[in-house]
């Protein structure tokens, strides 16, 4: 909806530096510790390879595909992020866990492969496909590198600075790269402040504290909430269509999700 009235960049650039900067204002008024020296930068870093490009991929993938479809494919993100533990020295893989990531495998394929979604998108979806997951694998290193992090600084504070780092670094984008002109009317700009305060304010700030007390696996259940709410926002708001292929898609997901909640540690 934000996308009726804010192009891609601008968008990005102004939710991440609106939602950055207030949670830094009320971070300094209220005496909180503020990160300094490789804690910011890693910090920033993480912004620009989480939020920057995983959130920035989804902005753009929303210009081919429906709302709806592309939720539920980032419902694939925690397969990625069950990978990247076992790669980077976490949680090993076993048997069972595999097995769940080629059911889901299968199930994204199946999303992907035709039905009433791709038809809308007129024959965007692969090119969305692969867009968001490339987002996804950014969000997955950038979650888990953060997560290992042993700052003194609050989870909360850690977020707002990733939040500024990815709003300042689309600012120049934005000015520079050529984009369809910003058209406020009170629907986008409602949207984008929704965004700002429950997408960015309230939603990573929840995500980024839950994934300094939590398993990965088990912070990642977010995502499995997503396509059950986009869906039907989708059909409520804008009427997109949902099929029986979408459907047994989203089941054959979730069934691969549940066989790696079920074996992991």
């Amino acid at each position: 909806m934000a996308l009726e009235s804010f192009p891609p960049l601008a968008l990005l650039a102004l939710r991440f530096s609106a939602s950055g900067a207030i949670l830094l204002a009320v971070a300094y008024v209220s005496g909180a510790r503020m990160p300094k020296g490789r804690e910011l930068w890693v910090s920033a870093l993480t912004g620009l390879l989480g939020l920057g490009v995983g959130t920035g991929s989804l902005v753009f993938a929303e210009l081919w595909i429906p709302s709806g479809l592309a939720a539920m494919i980032i419902s694939f993100s925690p397969f990625w992020m069950v990978g990247v533990e076992a790669l980077t020295g976490g949680e090993a893989l076993h048997r069972p866990t595999v097995a769940g990531l080629l059911v889901g495998a299968v199930g994204a394929a199946l999303l992907v492969s035709g039905g009433d979604s791709q038809k809308t998108a007129g024959g965007a979806v692969a090119a969305g496909f692969v867009l968001l997951q490339i987002g996804c694998i950014a969000w997955a290193f950038a979650s888990i590198y953060q997560r290992r992090q042993h700052g003194r600084t609050h989870p909360i504070v850690i977020g707002a600075i990733q939040q500024l780092a990815a709003g300042l670094a689309f600012a120049p984008a934005a000015l520079l790269i050529p984009e369809h002109p910003i058209v406020p009317s009170m629907r986008g700009v409602g949207a984008l402040c929704y965004l700002v305060v429950f997408g960015s304010i309230v939603g990573y700030s929840s995500y980024i504290y839950a994934l300094t007390r939590l398993r990965v696996a088990v912070v990642s259940v977010y995502s499995y909430v997503n396509p059950v709410v986009a869906v039907w926002l989708g059909w409520m708001v804008y009427r997109e269509p949902f099929g029986v292929r979408e459907a047994i898609a989203m089941a054959v997901i979730f069934a691969g999700v549940a066989l790696v909640k079920r074996y992991s540690r």
